[in-house]
């Protein structure tokens, strides 16, 4: 059965309903020329040459402003988030992540890093957070006049980055008057609540005009213990004892082994009240355990504002010249909350406890003969210092964006070279913090009270603690000038060229405090890293048209990195126009995408891995389907190569009545040496072999070294007798080649209804047909890759009334417990659903355009209140993919507009 008969009933109904009315507020269109004899040539992304023709030789999508404030959303990024382009979810703000500030989007599912970020044609500054994105949050929406989405490989155009597709930021700049906004909007679940307001002026002349507005959007932190789907997880990192083994050569000489097993308490701290503050009981006999629920007071979704400040000016010097600037400063504000420290990472691998400390078992409870047995030798403690205060992350991110430039026209050659500097820089202060290398002596010595750490004084936990800081900055300078110029007249006309060329200087640096950075600071991850490089580009691009009704272009690009080497990105385009109402189009290119600064310079950093590991939860005594947290490390890996691709795409354009047009685009990826970041539940569905996108040199790694050892690259460490994860080597590798191909489908149409005004609607569908990694297989349909998304958008204007009816669908997946049936068989069901529903929403929104120069819009998305897919083994540990889904419920927002 097709998956197209798999939309729901809602979608079918929608299209029915609309057969005779089919808006595109996602799958957005350029508006129609009233006089297209008057119509000027513009460069659209994905071309550096002007041209009248709407529909190129490449699928561009554009989306106006208009478009933007029908869909409800506060920010670019969670505009983009929810296009049907974005196939696989992206990365959005999450609490306990480093990159909890920033947000990316992922067109075709290749990743953040392969979709090339423009503002205003030029690249976008990569997060200093990560080192290996461009943060779409970076982007005020109040300053954004319109997107273009080209979901077609550009790197002869645009150079590293742009496989996956371009999406280019175009700023208002054509604006005179005043113009005030300010919104709210209100889920109907606990968190997320936003709030958006801008000021807008703007004035122009006969020779120049100007736009400077102000700007701010904040969401509101979500909590785990808010969501049902994301509460009660469970950590061994608690307060438990574990018994040593000789280790020659370690720190103490001992390693933590199993737990212990005392006849009635287990492994628990005798005299501790393991039923308040987030701690519980488990168990019995032997098997009594005390855990914890780190979603006890964890954020799932960081609280972000974003404060921006812009202003676009030109000036017309004379009738041949013309000099323009951009300019834009952005804050963004983060806060997150992590549980409290666990005693991970800590040197010697656990918290040591020596015979006759006060913290002993032995000491504790001398008349116990199961501890006296244990009065000589020393045992290791994994502990929570919930007595000392949550993991509170404060980030403050800045964002300095300035570019100024020349365009003008010498004899028959048009001219355009400017310079622009770009600068983001994120402070990270975290605050309840333990150095573990002060923590350890007043443990050993009784002074922290392991019994009782909630009574200790706050001189001795003031004297554990600390406030991390890590100071991230990227910095990028660019000198650019393009050239265009006609060439010679053939049959169909004038062929034309461009050549431009580039210089830019990338500088990234990621420097930790000097505690986190020696690895005494528990709970905390990361070592400073640093790079720079510089990157000199040359390239050109040329229109052919070979007939009146048919032409080609033909480009490349050469691009030389300071650090890695060089490469060449050329394409070929065709268009033809057999009607003057179809075009048919196709095109073939080849591109490339550096390693990041990130990649090559980062050292090994500890965080902590929310997994879902069947065999980590039984031995913690928890139900399979817990989620919990192991230690992990990300290591760098400076022999990774660049990623080349190659791809071709063939489309179809019809404008098959003056109320119908129609677009069909094919394309075809491929991507050799590929660069993936490998999680612990990657790394473990690799190792189970419920995974075939897995790189090679993974391993299991020993259970009796101190972590990290980063020459052992990739794997994971299970403890020999309970098989749960004791810690992980997380990190990038060139996996291999990932070979995708689909079909994008738009159907837009435009009625004027007389008197009761005019009906447009649109219907955009992004269809996977195959994504495999490494031969191994199609993963379309497995967990988090459905095979199709669409939306289709409704509205009808009625006078100074405009109603909009949205609707989102996702198609549904295998879910995680499918997949370990698949590899273990029937020994691996665990009772859950084997397939995850698809999810549909439905977004309303009604418009009144008032008479005193005013635009007030109530509506409400995801009306039907509908809750995210549910997978209860999602590896992630929040019970649903993050970056597929959200977790808002119904959101109520109203918006009001003053223009002055």
């Amino acid at each position: 059965m097709s998956n197209f008969n798999q939309l729901s009933g809602a979608i079918r109904f929608a299209l029915l309903a609309g057969a005779a009315s089919t808006f595109a507020a996602v799958p957005a269109f350029a508006q129609e020329s009233e006089d297209a004899a008057t119509l000027e040539t513009i460069e659209v992304t994905g071309s550096r040459i002007k041209r009248a023709d709407i529909e190129g030789a490449l699928p561009v999508t554009v989306i106006d402003r208009a478009q933007l404030d029908a869909s409800g959303e506060v920010s670019v990024a969670d505009y983009l988030r929810n296009t049907t382009f974005n196939s696989f979810g992206s990365f959005r703000p999450q609490s306990g992540s480093s990159a909890q500030a920033n947000a990316g989007v992922s067109l075709r599912g290749l990743g953040s890093g392969r979709t090339l970020l423009l503002i205003d044609g030029r690249r976008a500054p990569v997060a200093a957070a990560t080192g290996n994105f461009q943060d779409i949050n970076t982007i005020p929406l109040a300053a954004v006049e319109r997107i273009e989405v080209l979901s077609d490989g550009a790197s002869a155009i645009y150079g590293s980055d742009a496989i996956g597709g371009v999406i280019n930021i175009i700023t208002r700049k054509d604006f005179n008057g005043a113009e005030f906004s300010y919104g709210r909007g209100m889920p109907s679940r606990e968190g997320g609540d936003t709030e958006n307001a801008s000021m807008i002026f703007g004035a122009s002349s006969d020779r120049g005009r100007v736009l400077a507005g102000v700007s701010m959007n904040e969401r509101e932190i979500v909590y785990q213990r808010d969501r049902e789907w994301s509460s009660g997880g469970i950590s061994s990192f608690s307060n438990e004892y574990y018994l040593s083994v000789a280790a020659p050569g370690t720190l103490y000489g001992f390693r933590p082994g199993s737990r212990l097993l005392h006849p009635t308490l287990g492994s628990k701290v005798p005299g501790f009240d393991c039923t308040t503050n987030g701690f519980f009981e488990t168990g019995t006999g032997t098997g009594s355990r005390c855990l914890y629920d780190f979603t006890f007071v964890a954020a799932d979704e960081a609280q972000v504002k974003n404060l921006s400040t812009f202003i676009r000016a030109d000036y017309q010097i004379n009738d041949d010249w013309s000099t323009y600037m951009n300019a834009t400063v952005t804050r963004i504000t983060s806060f997150g909350r992590y549980a409290p420290v666990p005693s991970s990472p800590w040197p010697g691998g656990g918290i040591f406890i020596p015979a006759g400390s006060p913290n002993h078992p032995a000491v504790l409870n001398p008349a116990d003969p199961y501890y006296a047995g244990l009065a000589g030798q020393p045992v290791f403690l994994r502990h929570r210092f919930a007595a000392l205060g949550n993991r509170d992350t404060s980030i403050n991110a800045n964002t300095y964006d300035f570019m100024a430039g020349f365009q003008g026209r010498v004899g028959k050659v048009d001219l355009d070279f400017g310079a622009r500097y770009t600068e983001n820089k994120a402070i990270d202060l975290g605050r309840g913090y333990v150095v573990a290398t002060l923590a350890a002596p007043l443990i050993a010595d009784g002074t922290y009270d392991i019994t009782n750490p909630f009574g200790v004084s706050t001189d001795v936990a003031n004297s554990m603690i600390t406030t991390t800081a890590r100071e991230s900055t990227t910095i990028q300078t660019e000198v650019y000038g393009i050239a265009s110029f006609d060439l010679f007249e053939i049959a169909g006309g004038t062929a034309s060229m461009a050549v431009g060329a580039e210089y830019r200087q990338e500088d990234w640096s990621d420097v930790y405090d000097s505690l986190s950075a020696a690895g005494s600071v528990s709970g905390s991850a990361g070592n400073s890293a640093f790079g720079i490089r510089d990157v000199k580009a040359v390239y050109f691009e040329a229109l052919f048209p070979l007939l009146d009704n048919l032409e080609l272009n033909v480009a490349g690009r050469f691009d030389e990195y300071s650090d890695y080497g060089n490469d060449f990105a050329p394409k070929v385009a065709l268009r033809w126009q057999p009607l003057d109402s179809l075009t048919l189009r196709a095109s073939y290119g080849q591109g490339f995408r550096a390693p990041t600064l990130d990649i090559v310079g980062q050292q090994p950093a500890f965080g902590a891995d929310g997994i879902a590991d069947p065999a980590t939860c039984i031995a913690f005594g928890a139900l399979p389907s817990c989620s919990t947290q192991v230690t992990s490390y990300t290591i760098a890996n400076p022999n990774v190569s660049s990623e080349q691709s190659e791809q071709f795409s063939v489309g179809a354009a019809w404008d098959a009545t003056d109320w119908l047009n129609l677009t069909l685009d094919y394309y075809n990826i491929q991507i050799d040496n590929q660069l993936s970041f490998f999680d612990t539940a990657a790394l473990v569905s690799c190792l189970n072999g419920t995974s075939t996108v897995c790189p090679a040199g993974i391993s299991v790694l020993p259970a009796n070294q101190v972590p990290p050892q980063p020459g052992l690259g990739l794997g994971v460490a299970r403890d020999p007798a309970t098989q749960a994860i004791l810690y992980s080597q997380i990190g990038y590798a060139n996996l291999g080649t990932i070979e995708t191909n689909g079909i994008d489908f738009n159907a837009r149409t435009q009625f004027d209804l007389g008197a009761w005004g005019s009906l447009r609607n649109g219907l955009q569908i992004a269809y996977v047909r195959n994504y495999e990694v490494n031969n191994g297989g199609d993963v379309t349909g497995t967990v988090g890759a459905p095979q199709f998304r669409a939306n289709l958008t409704n509205q009808w204007t009625f006078g100074d009334f405009a109603v909009t009816w949205n609707i989102n669908h996702i198609d549904g997946t295998e879910s995680s417990q499918k997949a370990l049936i698949d590899s273990f068989g029937p020994s691996a069901d665990y009772g859950y659903a084997l397939t995850l529903p698809s999810w549909t929403t439905h977004d309303v929104q009604f418009t009144w355009n008032a008479p005193w120069n005013g635009r007030l819009s109530v509506g409400v998305n995801n009306i039907a209140d509908k809750d995210p897919v549910l997978d209860p083994l999602d590896g992630s540990g929040r019970g649903f993919n993050f970056d597929l889904y959200d977790g808002y419920g119904r959101v109520t927002y109203i918006n009001y507009t003053h223009t002055f």
